[in-house]
């Protein structure tokens, strides 16, 4: 009888899922990489021209003549609101503990927050918004995955609050732009309802999306629930009116509190893209460009300086000695624990 074998089955090779999505080259990568930095570098020389068209056309005496004159009052009124932007701001981290539940006492959180502001405001959020934080609360025993959870809940908060009333204020009440603009009113009411969809979108995923749990860079975060979301809208657009509300004053009431929301939402932007610290003058030159015809330059300047100095400058410093004095603090508490 013959002997019968049998033949081993071969193994399968490895298989590519058919519908995953092919990752994309290393030359795809660089061509993107390059195409975002040509786009930020076209956008710089813009901005930087038009810093210098406008700077030829200010006459700075009479800047400073304006601040020499300066009302009392509206300068008094510039610090009681910048007071109340900086401790709604410093609450944003408060939500982020709700979501961790981590135990911070509602003071050390509320300084970290003001702290991390303030050189955000400054120095750009990698350096106060990321790393003033990260600093700050692994110092006080929290995780990096905490940390950066608490972070995303801010960052949120400032950002959707900042959708909202952009799509608010452009779909209702969209400012009156220079003559000659090619942007007109009817395009930004067609941004502004574009903006509220997607805070409307995030409000939706929140309330009613299966999968809670988001991946990003190593750590998983939770979708919030949708009164935190809610929360996190209200409070950031809050923070985004008392900001405007703040050069209102400085303007003394000269130009519509609509224009002066819609413009700081304009130069914000114009201030991420740059990558400017502080937007050191990229907040002036969007100003002037789009609201000197409602107002002579050398007055627009003088406010602008002030709110500089009102909400940029005295934070920090106060920022710096609470930072310093966090910093002695802790090395205190090494010292004893050795």
């Amino acid at each position: 009888m013959a002997e019968s074998r049998t033949l081993p089955t071969p193994s399968p090779g490895p298989l590519t899922p058919p519908h995953r999505p092919a990752r994309p080259t290393h030359s795809e990568k660089r061509w993107w990489t390059w195409l975002k930095r040509g786009a930020t570098f076209v956008f710089f020389v813009l901005v930087a021209g038009l810093l210098v068209s406008q700077a030829r056309n200010i006459e700075w005496g009479q800047v400073l003549t304006s601040l020499e004159d300066y009302p009392l009052t509206a300068a008094w009124g510039a610090v009681a609101l910048m007071l109340a932007s900086f401790t709604l701001y410093s609450c944003f981290d408060l939500l982020g503990r709700h979501y961790t539940s981590h135990q911070l006492p509602t003071p050390t959180v509320m300084l970290v927050t003001f702290v991390s502001y303030a050189f955000n405001l400054n120095l750009g959020s990698l350096v106060g918004g990321v790393a003033f934080r990260f600093r700050l609360y692994s110092r006080l025993g929290l995780r990096n995955g905490a940390i950066t959870r608490i972070m995303s809940i801010s960052m949120l908060a400032n950002w959707m609050g900042y959708l909202l009333l952009a799509g608010l204020v452009f779909s209702l009440k969209p400012p009156t732009l220079p003559p000659g603009w090619a942007l007109t009113s009817d395009h930004l009411r067609l941004i502004g309802g574009v903006l509220l969809a997607v805070a409307g979108g995030y409000l939706a995923i929140c309330a009613f999306s299966r999968q809670r749990t988001l991946g990003l860079r190593g750590h998983e975060i939770e979708l919030p629930s949708l009164r935190l979301a809610a929360l996190q809208l209200v409070m950031g657009a809050g923070n985004w009116l008392i900001m405007s509300s703040i050069i209102f004053i400085l303007f003394q009431h000269r130009i519509e509190f609509s224009a002066v929301v819609s413009v700081l939402l304009l130069a914000a932007i114009a201030g991420v893209i740059t990558h400017i610290p502080a937007g050191l003058g990229v907040l002036e030159a969007v100003f002037v460009a789009l609201l000197s015809h409602l107002m002579p330059t050398a007055d627009l300047l003088a406010a602008l300086v002030a709110y500089r100095v009102v909400y940029y400058l005295v934070p920090l410093g106060v920022a710096s000695a609470a930072y310093l004095a966090m910093e002695a603090r802790a090395r205190q508490l090494r010292r004893r624990a050795r």
